[in-house]
């Protein structure tokens, strides 16, 4: 994929204040034709820049809680597991992981007893310590306005420029900084679904 231009960032930015907003009307703000605006958001998705339209919900909307932040000081050789159960528990929006390997949860519950819900989401010796920060609001926001785009190689991580390769693998759609690393990537996948 070529390099994003301002044409393509402007169409993001677009998408992310409403990603139902019809192409023609993102083409009268891009002053491209809605056709063309397609174009460019298929090769987005093909490159793996967008991956798809969501819905954000506004939980506080459909249920009752109090809204915090939780940040869990996650046990040595356990941030994905304690991810994954915090991922999937049921009052939880919002998943981050800091550099430092700590999971940050935002979420909403009945009451504000967080130690005792974490008791029931993750396993004993998950835990080193808890930090619980109660919410006034909580509001939620996308912009791509002041990102730089860099696609990383699926394979080593690199950034991948103009000279990178593609490939799509299972009806997915994977990007490589070089042929090499596509050779590696393609043979490793293969090895795999043949197994």
């Amino acid at each position: 994929m070529r390099d994003l231009d301002d044409i393509d960032m402007q169409i993001l930015e677009l998408l992310a204040e409403d990603a139902r907003r019809a192409y023609s009307d993102i083409g009268d703000v891009v002053g491209r034709s809605g056709p063309a605006v397609s174009e460019r958001v298929r090769k987005l998705q093909e490159a793996g820049v967008l991956r798809g339209f969501t819905v954000d919900v506004d939980r506080s909307q459909l249920r009752e809680g109090v809204p915090m932040l939780v940040e869990v000081q996650v046990a040595p050789g356990r941030r994905e597991p304690v991810r994954d159960a915090l991922r999937a528990a049921e009052a939880v929006e919002h998943v981050f992981t800091t550099a430092s390997g700590d999971v940050i949860v935002q979420l909403s519950l009945p009451n504000a007893d967080a130690y005792r819900w974490l008791e029931d989401v993750l396993e004993p010796g998950d835990v080193e310590d808890v930090d619980v920060t109660l919410l006034a609001a909580a509001e939620w926001t996308q912009s791509v306005g002041a990102t730089d785009f860099a696609v990383s190689c699926a394979e080593c991580g690199n950034t991948v420029t103009s000279e990178g390769t593609s490939a799509t693998l299972g009806g997915d759609s994977y990007r490589f900084c070089c042929s090499s690393c596509e050779g590696a990537f393609v043979d490793r996948y293969e090895e795999l679904s043949d197994a």
